[in-house]
């Protein structure tokens, strides 16, 4: 039995509200709602969607639910039209159960509830002939795309993540061997009495978690390398005819904001290990020391290295190189910004990961391996932790993240000392 003070509690990942479905673009919404929850790219198990009621607030602002309920005749016509867009424009098609109860605040009216389950299959919904997926993210429902997409597809259908790819348009002569012994040696993954040509096999693996550096594609016999082995090995010619975008901008302002017109500008390019580095004795650079006599810490840095570092990496590693945007490191004279492309993966709960306490769910797994063997990261799941503590061991505030559709920004404040003296000191 739904009880609908129960539901009106319910986090809005889970629940959608809708006064009216009797409407055509209210009905597509909620169809294409019901899609998303079947999708359930969040991992809540499926969904509500609730026709008679919507959402406002109580005298003190706090979220609260008024149901208006249905009349009869609209409440078997939202019911028969619903589900035949569901049988006729989501595919495979879906059949939520339905749910009629009494409304509790207007007599003579009824509460319509779709009960949604997720599947085991990636629904799309065909509006105007295009078919398109949707997930639910926060209280919205949206057109998955790039690496939402991408990480619905995954989970759906088992799909290669990108980074263990086998790329069709890349072969050995695209790796930097030397560049390659060398990082391999940091790794302690080179043995001396091992000859180079046996790492580069579609069997042999460099380490117990990572997938062979090579595969081969069927009726294709030539070795190829993946993904992750190019974007960490590969010649700089190479990442730049194949991964375009796969570079990251650095501009500096000597103020708080974009206005100013003079900036400095960086654009770091090679191998994912070559940004980070490049990036790291770039702001490096910006964690300068402030003397003050009259304090118990005279010694004051403007940002932890440590958090910088985690910062950088985690925006390098675990960015969606499918999408075709550079990431973006800009800094201003109180803060450090840290844009990454892609958003959070979807098992990442956001609230958690804002405050530093989410579990580790990440993608791009083999390149978050093989920099915890290099001593660049944390090992999984530490790297935003370690970003909060350092902040807060060096007095400065707490990081901030700025999680949209297609990107993260990680924010570092500047600590208090710095942001109180002149411009030019």
């Amino acid at each position: 039995m739904i009880d609908l003070n129960i539901l009106a509690k319910h986090e809005s990942e889970s629940v959608e509200w809708k006064e009216h479905g009797d409407d055509p673009n209210v009905t597509q919404s909620i169809v294409k709602t019901i899609a998303a929850f079947a999708n359930d790219i969040a991992n809540t198990g499926g969904g509500y969607v609730v026709c008679g009621a919507k959402e406002s607030k109580d005298e003190y602002g706090f979220p609260k639910v008024l149901f208006t309920g249905l009349f009869p005749n609209r409440f078997a016509e939202i019911e028969n039209t619903v589900l035949a867009w569901c049988r006729d424009r989501i595919s495979p098609s879906l059949a939520p159960k339905v749910v009629p109860l009494e409304n509790p605040e207007v007599p003579g009216t009824r509460i319509l509830v779709f009960v949604v389950h997720a599947t085991e299959d990636a629904h799309t919904f065909r509006d105007k002939e295009k078919n398109c997926y949707y997930v639910r993210m926060g209280q919205n429902t949206i057109e998955a795309r790039n690496g939402i997409l991408r990480e619905l597809l995954e989970k759906k259908t088992k799909k290669t993540p990108f980074d263990r790819l086998i790329n069709q348009e890349a072969t050995l002569e695209d790796i930097d061997l030397t560049y390659f012994r060398d990082q391999l040696s940091e790794m302690g993954l080179l043995f001396p009495n091992k000859p180079l040509e046996d790492y580069f096999s579609d069997q042999e693996k460099i380490a117990e978690f990572v997938a062979p550096l090579f595969g081969k594609l069927p009726l294709d016999n030539q070795l190829r390398p993946r993904n992750f082995t190019l974007l960490m090995f590969g010649k700089k010619k190479t990442l730049s005819r194949l991964f375009m975008e796969s570079y990251t901008i650095l501009s500096i302002y000597p103020g708080t904001d974009r206005s100013e017109t003079i900036a400095e500008r960086y654009e770091l390019t090679g191998t994912i290990i070559q940004q980070v580095a490049k990036a790291v004795d770039l702001l490096n650079l910006q964690c300068n020391t402030i003397y003050d006599k009259t304090s118990n810490k005279p010694n004051q840095r403007k940002y932890p290295e440590r958090a910088v570092k985690e910062a950088v990496v985690n925006a390098i590693v675990h960015r969606d190189y499918e999408i075709l945007e550079p990431n973006r490191i800009t800094v201003f004279s109180d803060r450090i910004e840290i844009r990454s492309i892609g958003t959070l993966h979807w098992g990442v709960n956001r609230e958690k990961f804002r405050a530093g306490e989410a579990s580790a769910k990440w993608r791009n797994q083999t390149f978050a391996y093989l920099f915890n063997k290099l001593h660049l990261s944390q090992s999984e799941g530490q790297g935003i932790p370690t970003i909060f503590r350092a902040m807060k061991e060096e007095g400065c505030p707490e990081p901030q993240f700025d999680i949209e559709e297609d990107s993260v920004t990680c924010i570092l404040p500047a600590h208090p000392r710095h942001t109180m003296m002149p411009r030019g000191c």
